[in-house]
């Protein structure tokens, strides 16, 4: 059967995107903190792997509270990063090596150094006051709603020049935009046809499904949270009345007008609506990543407490086997393990131990190439780049980190666990500086890094992986080689073979007279497969993470992290 969703072929089903976090990327003029004109002298690397576009984090000018998720001028650069010339250079260099550019887009809140708000906060009469939201406070103190920077948990912050509270759903640093005003709207419409006439092939939209607020503002209790929304404010929050239309809205307006891929980062969405987002007939968006995946093995109810006994192999295959399967029809969708807000790749999923982390690296990569849907790979995470598991809360530099830690600090509540569970989930833990030698600093600044480097870069780093054939490096390379030359590996059915709680993820892709076994061990155990398949060939074996495979009478005996992908007989 051939879906529907395999007819319109489309770039960005077929691309790879590999995601630059700027700060930490390459830093071109020695102030410690990476930047444009790095990216631009990377240029070269970033096309050897292979990948088809290139997403930046944000570069815009901003006050750096949230590392550029807090934009102060959207037109403008931040000049740490650079210039607009700089930008500009970027987007000429990287369109003629064939890398498309993918920029990070935040419409739901703005800086409180946006000019918009320091007008807006002088007084309710400035024409600027409805462009964010607001509680008057001689209607009582506001119903709860959480902030999830705001080291009270609360998201509203009193402002005495106009009697009133603003919402901010992060910091109060990062007031909330009020969608409800038309004007709001058309300013930020007019600031996307500006990015997307400069020449910008994509556009990813941070915290999109938080846009639209019910501005009735009812009481959320406890039990009402619970009962309607999983206990999980982000599902509340992605439950705005007019999210849809507003969507629809910017499509008609802005986004049907270009090639431009359009991708959000929608918390609070699960695969039972993703359709609304992303089916062709929506008209809304392309693409949608989701959170589903990332809080495997997270104890419920608890913000990033990870579960002491690891997690589910079992709900691993079931989650990114119902978000393949969602889109048989219509939509696409998208896959990765690590981005900006995640830890790194192989130390959340895998094992970082020097016996297994490139066994397990090489196991992810292949999960993450040979599924339908578009991968995202995060700087880094092809060098194995893992976790730096700070000790103490003074070496860290995320916002979320620092005030989750005031927060409990002020409650009495166990910091030394807190600290203990950053170090496998913490946002840092993604966001060193790229490793790129064994020499000072690894590569990656001749001045002081804005944060440490994790001490493992004399032996995981590029310079070392591009001289050892055998390393993570060019695997990568070569399973990218691999998606791009076998369409059964982009459009091909997915059918899953391991629906147990056993460790080994199997599954297969198939497209026209094309089949592919898809064979992965997620454990540090070896691990029995009794396969349907005959033993393969050596020519039909397209990858293996070990010298050989263990095929026995009994069946196939998987070895710690194997990864296997083999063609089957036709």
């Amino acid at each position: 059967m051939q879906h529907r969703c395999q007819e319109n072929h489309r770039w960005w089903k077929e691309a790879i995107i590999y995601q630059v976090y700027p700060r930490s990327f390459k830093d071109s003029n020695g102030d410690g903190v990476g930047d444009l004109r790095g990216i631009l002298s990377s240029l070269d690397y970033i096309a050897s792997l292979g990948i088809s576009a290139l997403w930046i984090n944000p570069v815009y000018r901003s006050p750096g509270r949230d590392n550029g998720y807090d934009i102060s001028d959207f037109r403008d650069i931040q000049p740490e990063y650079g210039s607009m010339a700089d930008l500009d250079e970027l987007f000429a260099a990287a369109h003629g090596k064939n890398i498309r550019i993918i920029m990070d887009m935040v419409i739901n809140h703005t800086s409180d150094q946006h000019q918009w708000f320091k007008q807006a906060h002088t007084s309710r009469e400035d024409p600027h006051y409805p462009y964010y939201i607001w509680w008057p406070a001689e209607k009582g103190k506001p119903p709860h709603r959480c902030g999830f920077f705001d080291p009270s948990g609360e998201a509203w912050t009193y402002n005495a020049a106009t009697n009133s509270y603003w919402l901010h759903y992060f910091s109060p640093e990062q007031p909330d935009l009020n969608w409800d005003n038309p004007e709001v709207r058309r300013e930020l419409y007019a600031m996307l046809r500006f990015w997307l006439d400069k020449g910008v092939d994509g556009l990813r939209f941070d915290a999109l499904t938080f846009i639209s607020k019910d501005m009735s503002f009812p009481e959320i209790t406890p039990a009402l949270l619970k009962e309607k929304f999983h206990d999980d404010w982000g599902y509340y929050y992605a439950s705005g009345p007019h999210l849809h239309a507003y969507l629809q809205e910017m499509n008609r307006e802005v986004l049907r007008h270009y090639d431009a891929v359009t991708i959000a980062e929608a918390s609070g969405v699960f695969s039972t609506g993703v359709l609304q987002f992303v089916a062709e007939d929506r008209h809304e968006l392309n693409l949608l990543c989701h959170f589903e995946g990332m809080i495997i093995g997270y104890l419920q109810g608890e913000f990033k407490r990870v579960d002491p006994a690891g997690y589910s192999r079992r709900e691993w295959k079931e989650i990114y086997t119902r978000w393949s399967d969602v889109f048989n029809e219509k939509g696409w969708g998208t896959i990765y393990l690590g981005n900006h807000d995640q830890p790194r790749m192989v130390s959340r999923w895998g094992d970082d131990s020097e016996t297994f982390r490139e066994r397990s690296a090489k196991l992810l990569f292949t999960f993450l190439l040979t599924m339908r849907a578009t991968p995202f790979i995060y700087n880094g995470d092809e060098l194995g780049m893992t976790n730096i598991r700070f000790t103490s809360v003074d070496d860290y530099e995320d916002i979320e980190t620092r005030q989750l830690y005031t927060k409990l600090k002020a409650q009495g509540g166990g910091t030394e666990q807190f600290l203990q569970d950053q170090q496998l989930t913490a946002r840092d833990n993604g966001r060193t500086p790229m490793q790129w030698t064994a020499g000072p600093n690894a590569g990656f600044t001749e001045g002081r890094p804005w944060l440490k480097i994790n001490e493992n870069y004399t032996s995981i780093n590029r310079e070392a992986q591009e001289k050892d054939p055998a390393s993570l490096l060019h695997f990568v390379r070569r399973l990218i080689r691999l998606r791009k030359l076998n369409p059964a590996l982009v459009y091909g059915d997915y059918a899953l073979l391991t629906h147990d709680d056993s460790p080994v993820h199997a599954y297969t892709r198939t497209w026209e007279n094309s089949t592919f076994a898809v064979l992965l061990n997620l454990s540090g155990e070896e691990q029995p497969f009794d396969s349907l398949f005959s033993p393969p060939s050596a020519e039909s074996v397209l990858v293996n993470n070990y010298p050989v495979i263990n095929w026995t009478r009994d069946g196939l005996r998987l070895a710690p992290w194997q990864a296997i992908v083999f063609a089957c007989a036709r």
